[in-house]
């Protein structure tokens, strides 16, 4: 089974590129071993519409983005199969988070969409100022975060380990740099 973790986000917007910066972070932190399974991570960026061939090629995906609840503070977090979302999810706000959702419902309207497990969180947002810095809610949440994602690769039986200890807000400071993976 090819597992895919994607991380969706605009950098430029501080939380917004929590689902980018998390990406990288668990790149460099963790190794995924496994005789049966490949796990792979992608920064998706505000690709949307661009990641569907690459997207149909995995068997599960998982992620990683921002969300929009109604009545939720910042650094909430939600995890979700995408198939059963649940209605109080809007999953609408910033430009990046609308296109990947209609992403998505393009494939699934095509057939070809594999499960999906969605992990996000809250943002403050920002409107059209630019930062890469991420608030503290945020920060802390995208712990709760790196565990839902570890956790779920671990229901496949697949061996997870520290191959270096890695520091998000670092990583941040440097996604940038690293581009589409």
């Amino acid at each position: 089974m090819k597992i895919l973790i994607l991380g969706i986000g605009n950098i430029l917007f501080g939380d917004e590129g929590i689902g980018v910066h998390l990406a990288h972070y668990i790149k460099e932190k963790y190794s995924f071993v496994s005789n049966e399974h490949t796990v792979d991570i992608l920064d998706g960026g505000t690709l949307a519409q661009r990641l569907i061939p690459i997207i149909t090629e995995y068997d599960k995906v998982v992620v990683i983005d921002c969300v929009k609840v109604l009545d939720a503070s910042i650094g909430e977090v939600y995890s979700f199969d995408f198939q059963d979302m649940p209605e109080y999810i809007t999953w609408s706000g910033s430009a990046h988070e609308v296109e990947m959702l209609q992403t998505l419902q393009m494939i699934e309207l095509m057939g070809d969409l594999p499960p999906i497990k969605i992990i996000g969180v809250i943002p403050h947002v920002i409107g059209e100022n630019s930062t890469f810095t991420m608030t503290p809610a945020v920060l802390n949440a995208s712990k709760l975060m790196e565990s839902e994602i570890i956790k779920y690769i671990k229901s496949f039986d697949i061996e997870v380990s520290i191959k270096s200890e890695a520091d998000l807000v670092a990583i941040s400071k440097t996604s940038y740099l690293k581009g589409v993976m």
